[in-house]
């Protein structure tokens, strides 16, 4: 092939990378998929909260490609991106049958440089954005002291950091705040990513409870449990902010935080990501994501396609955004502060 073949010479490493990308893909699974050195290096950067690129999460729902949640800091976020818009095109290149990785790597890229897509929003008409990458570059955890013992606690992905970060930021909560009667957890957005994360972070409410279960191919269920609460096992509210970019991680604390401690949902119908990947590295650099089990709520239900629903559902307009309004929010606030 390589002496017949019109554009030689012929790249072998990359059709190599290119036969395993297409073997996996076969398995009809989004979320397993083989990634070559430059794309396995981007998303592990990603999750540890630096890389290049527009600073949106993808993920597909019915085959389509989809934004399912934009960065906070991100251009993603600035130009406006949505959870759940679409991306049709790439570059004036459809992105029908592409898989979640090719599109990372169409769309990653250095600082400075621009990718264009074609976005649809719900029913809207097909919209071209132009964005430019930069540095990406947000940190995991962080808190606001919201008044009238209040702490209000955004976590926007469960990275590689986020465990130490979540640590700090509590504890500089409980030296600040001389109250603490209510706790707001923003898990709007968030993507997910390491599900021992959510298990770390839902032990600062309960313990010796399952945060999850594991379900295997042969349907043996394993809990994952908190270990001894930690710092806001005795506070009186809690209340977790969900939107439909809250997936993964982010359903899995949102839903052990209600199932344990009777904790308040506020938003909308969560992402529904309820699968489990293995990440395994290899010498080369490249590196392989495995779907290996379910991951079920401590009520033993399996989100995958579903999402949670919120015990409050709570919409935020196109005009809420523009005026800088979070009625989500302030809803979180005022059940927060009711006697």
């Amino acid at each position: 092939m390589n002496k017949d073949y019109l554009e030689r010479p012929v790249d072998a490493q990359k059709m190599l990378y290119g036969a395993i990308q297409g073997m996996v893909a076969a398995l009809g699974d989004p979320y397993t998929s083989f990634l070559p050195p430059a794309i396995n290096k981007n998303l592990t950067e990603q999750l540890d909260g630096k890389y290049q690129g527009i600073g949106a999460e993808l993920g597909q729902k019915d085959g389509q490609l989809i934004i399912v949640s934009p960065l906070d800091g991100s251009p993603a976020k600035a130009a406006g991106l949505m959870p759940g818009d679409k991306i049709l095109m790439i570059e004036n290149e459809s992105t029908v049958g592409i898989s979640i990785t090719e599109a990372v790597a169409k769309i990653r890229g250095d600082a400075g440089t621009r990718v264009k897509l074609t976005i649809q929003t719900g029913n809207d008409a097909p919209r071209e954005i132009n964005l430019t990458r930069d540095v990406i570059k947000v940190a995991s955890v962080t808190w606001t002291d919201k008044g009238q013992g209040t702490a209000y606690i955004r976590i926007s992905r469960f990275g590689g950091e986020t465990n130490k970060e979540w640590d700090k930021a509590v504890g500089e909560l409980v030296v600040s705040m001389r109250e603490l009667d209510a706790v707001i957890v923003d898990v709007r957005g968030n993507p997910g990513g390491y599900l021992q994360s959510a298990v770390h972070i839902a032990g600062e409410f309960f313990g010796g409870k399952p945060v999850v279960y594991q379900e295997d191919a042969l349907g043996n269920q394993t809990p994952m449990l908190a270990e001894t609460a930690g710092s806001f096992k005795d506070v009186p509210r809690v209340i977790v902010l969900i939107d439909e970019g809250s997936a993964s991680a982010s359903e899995i604390l949102a839903a052990a935080l209600r199932s344990q401690i009777d904790a308040k949902l506020i938003g909308k119908k969560s992402f529904g990501k309820g699968t489990i990947q293995d990440a395994r590295d290899f010498s080369d650099g490249s590196g392989v994501h495995i779907t290996i089990a379910k991951w079920l709520t401590p009520d033993k239900e399996w989100v995958h396609n579903v999402g949670i629903e919120p015990d409050i559902a709570v919409d935020i307009t196109d005009e809420d955004i523009k005026e800088g309004r979070d009625p989500q929010l302030d809803a979180a606030l005022e059940l927060a502060n009711e006697l």
